[in-house]
C-alpha cells in the first residue's frame, strides 16, 4: 500500500510514517523544505515530497497514485484565527479535493482518508465525564478550525471512505509540550493551576499512530468519528505532575499554586510579544483558559470497532518519554 502522510516531519505524523515503514508500506511524506527530516531519512520505503498543504498544485501531485492518506498536518499555534483556518481548514480542503479529483488527468486512487482531528474540536467536558461524540462546542480558534476541517472531510464521505480521529493529549518521544512539564520539575518548580483539579485524557504517541493504521485498514462505515485515549481514565494536573516526578526520579522543591489572574496576565503578555514580533505563540489567553477545563473522552467504541488496544499505559509511557528525552539530550 502507498500512503501519503501529511505532517510526517512533526510529532504524530513522524510516528505514523515510522509504523507504516516498519510494516512494509510505501510512504510519501509531505513536508516543507525547512522541516527537520533526520528521523524520516533513516526509514526505508519513505519518499520525501516537498510541499505544504496550502499549495494546491503540490498537494495534487502528492496525492497522485496513493492508496490512502493520513492527514496529521496542521497548526497548533498561529498568529491569528485566519491563519488557523487558512491551514487547518484550507489545507484539508485541498487534500480532500485532490483525493476526489485525481491528478494529471488520472482518476483518484484514494481508498481511505484518515483525518487526525482533536478532542478540542468537541470542546471541554463540563462535569469531568467523557463528552459525547456529537458534541460541537469548541472554545478557541484552534478547536473551531479543527471542527470546520472535520466537516470538510465528512463532505467527501460518499466519494471515498473517510475516518476522523479525535485524540486526547498525545505524548512521547519528540513531543515538546509535555517536555516543558519535565523541565519545570527539573528546575524545581511545580506550578499547579487553580489547584490542579482540571482533568484530561492521554495517549502515547505510538499507540495513537497505531490507531491511524487501524483506521486505514478497518472495514468501517465511511464518516465514522473515533475518540482516542489510553483507556486508563482521566488524570488531573496534580496526578500528571506526580507521575512526571516519579518518572524523573525527583520532586520539585517549589510547590506553589499558580493563581488564575497571574496565569492570564502572563498569557496576555506573551500574546502581546507575539503580535509585536509577528510570531505564533503557544500560551495565549485561550490556551491558558483550557488549563482550567476538563478534557475527557472515552475510546471504548474505538477499541471495539477498530480492533485496537493501547499497548503503552500511563506509567510506562512516562518512563519511556523521560528515557527518550535523556538519551537524545532533551533533558
Amino acid at each position: 500500500m502507498k500512503v501519503l502522510v501529511t505532517g510526517a516531519s512533526g510529532f504524530l505524523g513522524g510516528h505514523v510514517a515510522e509504523l507504516l515503514s516498519r510494516r512494509g508500506d510505501s510512504v510519501r511524506a509531505l513536508l516543507r523544505s525547512t522541516s527537520n527530516r533526520k528521523h524520516l531519512e533513516k526509514l526505508p520505503n519513505v519518499e520525501l515530497f516537498e510541499g505544504g498543504i496550502e499549495e494546491v498544485e503540490r498537494v495534487r501531485e502528492a496525492v497522485d497514485g496513493v492508496d490512502a492518506i493520513v492527514h496529521a498536518a496542521g497548526l497548533v499555534k498561529a498568529r491569528s484565527t485566519d491563519e488557523f483556518f487558512a491551514i487547518n481548514v484550507g489545507g484539508t480542503s485541498n487534500l480532500v479535493q485532490a483525493a476526489r479529483s485525481g491528478s494529471r488527468g488520472r482518476p483518484s486512487t484514494v481508498k481511505r482518508f484518515v483525518y487526525v482531528s482533536s478532542l478540542v474540536a468537541c470542546g471541554p467536558s463540563i462535569d469531568g465525564k467523557p463528552v459525547p461524540i456529537d458534541q460541537e462546542s469548541p472554545v478557541n480558534a484552534y478547536g473551531r478550525s479543527k471542527l470546520a476541517a472535520e466537516k470538510v472531510v465528512l463532505s467527501a464521505k460518499d466519494d471515498f471512505p473517510v475516518v476522523i480521529l479525535r485524540p486526547g493529549a498525545i505524548y512521547g518521544p519528540r513531543d515538546g509540550e509535555i517536555l516543558d512539564v519535565f523541565k519545570s520539575i527539573q528546575w524545581g518548580l511545580l506550578p499547579l493551576v487553580a489547584g490542579g483539579e482540571a482533568k484530561g485524557v492521554w495517549i502515547y504517541a505510538t499507540d495513537c499512530a497505531e490507531v491511524c493504521l487501524r483506521a486505514i485498514d478497518a472495514n468501517v462505515p465511511s464518516g465514522q468519528v473515533y475518540f482516542v485515549d489510553d483507556g486508563t481514565g482521566p488524570m488531573d494536573q496534580k496526578e500528571l505532575f506526580a507521575e512526571a516526578e516519579r518518572a524523573l526520579g525527583r520532586r520539585a522543591r517549589v510547590r506553589r499554586g499558580l493563581p488564575v489572574p497571574v496565569l492570564m496576565t502572563v498569557a496576555r503578555g506573551i500574546e502581546v510579544f507575539g503580535r509585536l514580533t509577528n510570531r505564533a505563540v503557544m500560551l495565549t489567553q485561550e490556551k491558558a483558559s483550557m488549563l482550567l477545563m476538563h478534557w475527557v473522552c472515552s475510546s471504548e467504541t474505538t477499541r471495539k470497532e477498530l480492533g485496537w488496544e493501547p499497548k503503552v499505559l500511563r506509567s510506562e509511557g512516562m518512563d519511556r518519554a523521560v528515557a527518550w528525552y535523556r538519551e537524545n539530550g532533551w533533558l
